[in-house]
């Protein structure tokens, strides 16, 4: 069988070269030579001429090695975006035979391994081969979200497996639940995998005046304001929040690796209010993943806003880590749907002073509840455990997770006391009240028109 991986990320790049490593997804390699593993790599950003691709990254060399050759997907599409390419149902069965031909496939024989199925390019490909078997790679903490859309049956029957990197140990992810089979990489192997993307990376340069050998603590920049979930002014005092979230360690060094696309500005804040405490601050720019400049900079704690990075080094490499904010997103990501709220959600519950959700088998009761809450058709089997958190849950701690207007729409425990208002809104039957009595009085009304002509005979 030939097992064909459509990936845009390093971090899923380095999720598939670990299961490999562990045995997880098998040999496809056959006696007759009609198995091999093809590496498609796609961009997946905005704007792919800024962005060095896996195909070209010199970092990821060794894990392209496991694939027996390379089919770049950007370069069959030309200028179209590969996140644009929705082809209509009709052109598909043309698409397989081009691309079968082209990657000398055997549509029948076949394995597709995608991230993000819910888009395009994963979700073309999905139904552009139609018999072959479909495995998901997980992409950070975006797994452990439910699907955010409905896929069709005829695709969603062939998802068997979900391959993802074990970062918080215990929790099963929602992405492909409840039918697919849940394979997690052990991080030892996924740390392997990941130790090998900094080849091609000097250390960082570290000029303080501290000497090397001193107590650092890696905070994590994020850029909410340019996704609209803070000002510019919010922005700048959260990340001096993580500032003072990493000052709990008594670092004598603090090292900043900023967003790519965050201004300078929101860096002089943090460099400001680390200086005002007397702790020495670097700035790093460099390539190097958040998980192995950790490493690099043998750092006692990482302190991030809800990056995936921080559930990884806790458990990949055992550091402490801290968030700064991740309370507010939650209550600032709209719709309630965002697939950013189960990351935001889990890092949360981690890095809490005293988290009710330190044993892995309640942090994955509170990740289903939210699930359910986010998407209650596509999870809807995950009801039952909602109605069990959200009934033992005191005010405070529900209105930190669940909006009340959520709670209420979906009738779950806790929902807030219905009004006159609300009563008349809630949906009966697919409508609301009000307008269910409307087309009750537009019935009636026709009714009695027609009663009339009955009498006067027309």
């Amino acid at each position: 069988m030939t097992q064909l991986f459509a990936l845009h990320s390093a971090y899923g790049l380095a999720t598939a070269s670990a299961a490999i490593d562990a045995g997880l997804l098998g040999d496809p390699h056959r006696s007759d030579g009609g198995g091999e593993r093809i590496l498609v790599p796609f961009t997946s950003s905005r704007v792919p001429e800024t962005t060095t691709g896996i195909d070209r990254d010199p970092a990821l060399r060794t894990l392209r090695e496991r694939f027996d050759r390379i089919e770049d997907l950007d370069q069959v599409l030309g200028p179209l975006h590969p996140s644009s390419w929705e082809p209509a149902d009709a052109d598909l069965p043309v698409l397989e035979r081009l691309l079968t031909r082209a990657w000398d496939l055997d549509p029948r024989d076949l394995e597709l391994f995608v991230q993000s199925p819910q888009v395009a390019p994963a979700r073309t490909l999905m139904s552009l081969f139609p018999h072959a078997r479909i495995t998901i790679v997980g992409d950070g903490l975006m797994t452990y979200s439910p699907m955010r859309v409905r896929l069709p049956h005829p695709v969603a029957a062939r998802i068997g497996r979900v391959v993802h990197a074990d970062v918080v140990p215990g929790v099963r992810p929602l992405v492909g639940s409840p039918h697919a089979e849940i394979v997690p990489v052990p991080p030892r192997a996924f740390a392997a995998a990941l130790g090998e993307t900094d080849a091609g990376e000097q250390a960082p340069e570290i000029d303080d005046g501290v000497g090397g050998d001193v107590p650092t603590v890696l905070v994590l920049g994020q850029y909410l304001s340019a996704l609209g979930l803070m000002r510019p002014a919010e922005e700048i005092a959260l990340q001096q929040d993580m500032i003072d979230r990493a000052a709990r360690w008594s670092p004598r060094r603090i090292v900043f690796k900023p967003h790519p696309a965050a201004p300078p500005l929101l860096t002089d804040a943090v460099r400001a209010r680390a200086t005002a405490q007397g702790i020495a601050f670097v700035e790093y720019r460099g390539g190097l993943a958040a998980e192995l400049l950790a490493e690099r900079l043998d750092a006692v704690a990482v302190v991030a806003g809800f990056s995936t990075a921080l559930p990884t080094v806790r458990t990949l490499f055992g550091r402490e880590i801290g968030s700064a904010g991740a309370d507010t997103v939650l209550r600032r990501l709209t719709p309630f749907e965002n697939s950013n709220r189960i990351p935001a959600t889990i890092v949360d519950a981690l890095t809490r002073e005293d988290s009710p959700y330190a044993d892995p088998d309640r942090l994955q009761l509170l990740v289903d509840a939210v699930g359910y809450a986010m998407q209650p058709e596509i999870a809807g089997h995950l009801r039952a455990r909602a109605e069990v958190l959200l009934a033992g849950l005191d005010a405070a701690e529900r209105e930190r997770y669940f909006a009340p207007e959520r709670l209420a729409a979906l009738r779950l425990p806790g929902a807030p006391a219905d009004g006159a208002l609300r009563r008349m809104l809630r949906p009966a039957g697919g409508v609301s009240r009000l307008e269910e009595w409307r087309l009750t009085a537009i019935g009636a009304r026709r009714r009695a028109g027609r009663a009339w002509r009955a009498i006067r005979g027309r």
